[in-house]
């Protein structure tokens, strides 16, 4: 069994900043990409950054500059630092993984609840 869950989100003013936290747990061998991806109401979920197992990132244009993506591969744990966050950037944030469980020979995608942020004008 394995379960990624994420944390972190809430609500802020224009400007203001949050960190998003999404922890894997469970029988896991080994974890790929992790990322974050986010679905504003009415609109398809996107993507908003992902990093490697050996921390190479990637970014929607939307972000770069404002959100930073991290992990700690010893806790199994992605993290978005969110600055400069605009109303547009309310949605809710989903965390995924790229997780080999210990009974498997292959990769799955797991994806979290998701986390709701939500941006004041």
């Amino acid at each position: 069994q394995v379960e990624v869950v994420e944390s972190g989100g809430g609500l802020v003013q224009a400007g203001g900043s949050l960190r998003l936290s999404c922890a894997a747990s469970g029988s896991i061998f080994s974890i790929n990409a992790m990322g974050w991806y986010r679905q504003a109401p009415g609109k398809q979920r996107e993507l908003v950054a992902t990093i490697t197992s050996g921390g190479s990132t990637n970014y929607a244009n939307s972000v770069k500059g404002r959100f930073t993506i991290s992990r700690d591969n010893a806790k199994n744990t992605v993290y978005l630092q969110m600055n400069s966050l605009k109303p547009e950037d309310t949605a809710v944030y989903y965390c995924n993984a790229d997780i080999r469980r210990s009974d498997s020979t292959y990769m799955d995608r797991y994806w979290g609840q998701g986390t709701q942020v939500t941006v004041s004008s």
